[in-house]
């Protein structure tokens, strides 16, 4: 059904009127007489250019507050599916996760390569939830507060690079961001993945510290250890030596047991996406319905169509002050 957002704003209408009537006037110039009666005379074709001017400024007028009223069609109530949970995605951008032992569909490929493409088809299953993104590394920043919108959450982590955050690993630091935006919230239901290859190596806030902080605030932590566990790697048909892996397992697991989680070994894609489903059973959607009102816009034709009188005017008002050229 039509609505208009803002109705008050019709008091508006009467402006330019209250205007005329209170400013002074300017002073009538002279009027040209012409001695043959027939011709019009200049001030009779100022009078006429002057009415419609007045005229297509009042119907300009009219399409401005049309359009600050703000129209729209309004439709039925319709419901939307939701969990009533949330959840922070907390990923490590330390300078390791560039490391290449990680294996995708049989392609090797860098350790942060498998968290963006497992991670993205895990953000598009979470539909109903509330999903929110934190990117660390030397420091922890939040890049997407929680939000329904997964599409933005997805396109967050597409774009990020390792090293963004800095090289190191601040794994208190993600788990403290990560239960402050989570605990503000009224949920019920609050988790958050932690994925990370390394051990803590800076940041302000120890990570066990961090855990008892997300247990009193009732978050609870999944943690994912990314990184081969072999100890040498196929290049070209030749054996070599694998990275150091420094992960930190004891440590995830206590962050994961603290706070009624699981830790994850994450040493391939298979692996990385088996955690992922492991997670979806252990946290099922518990859906509920909240009413939204869709509604479509109809401000921009009355605006569209006073700007286009408003170019009408501009013409002539600048040749109304034009002044004649010296032969």
């Amino acid at each position: 059904m039509p609505e208009l957002a803002w109705p008050w704003l019709v008091l508006a209408l009467p402006l330019p009127w209250l205007a005329r009537r209170w400013l002074r006037p300017a002073a009538p110039g002279r009027a040209l007489h012409l001695p043959h009666p027939g011709l019009p005379s200049m001030a009779t074709v100022s009078l006429r250019k002057a009415g419609s001017r007045a005229g297509l400024f009042a119907l300009a007028w009219l399409c401005l507050v049309a359009a600050a009223v703000r129209p729209q069609w309004v439709g039925p109530p319709q419901a939307q599916q939701r969990s009533g949970r949330s959840m922070m995605l907390a990923v490590d951008l330390s300078g390791s996760m560039r490391t290449d032992d990680m294996r995708l569909a049989g392609r090797p490929v860098s350790r942060f390569g498998a968290v963006e493409a497992i991670a993205s088809d895990f953000i598009a299953r979470r539909s109903g939830d509330e999903l929110g993104l934190v990117l660390f590394g030397s420091r922890a920043f939040l890049v997407t507060p929680l939000t329904y919108d997964l599409s933005a959450v997805s396109a967050q982590l597409k774009g990020a690079a390792v090293g963004l955050a800095g090289t190191e690993t601040a794994i208190g630091d993600a788990v403290a961001v990560s239960v402050k935006r989570l605990a503000a919230l009224p949920q019920e239901a609050r988790v958050l993945v932690l994925l990370t290859d390394g051990v803590n190596t800076a940041g302000n806030v120890a990570p066990l510290d961090a855990a008892k902080l997300a247990k009193a605030a009732g978050v609870r932590i999944y943690t994912i250890g990314v990184g081969s566990d072999a100890q040498t790697l196929n290049v070209f048909g030749m054996q070599l030596p694998a990275p150091d892996n420094e992960l930190d397992v004891q440590a995830l697991t206590q962050i994961a047991q603290e706070t009624g989680g699981r830790f994850f070994r994450a040493a391939d894609g298979d692996q990385l996406a088996a955690a992922y489903h492991a997670i979806d059973a252990m946290e099922p959607l518990a859906r509920g319905e909240s009413l939204l009102r869709p509604n479509r816009e109809w401000y921009p034709w009355p605006l569209a169509l006073a700007l286009l009188l408003g170019c009408t005017l501009l013409p002539w008002r600048a040749l109304s002050r034009r002044k004649p050229v010296a032969a």
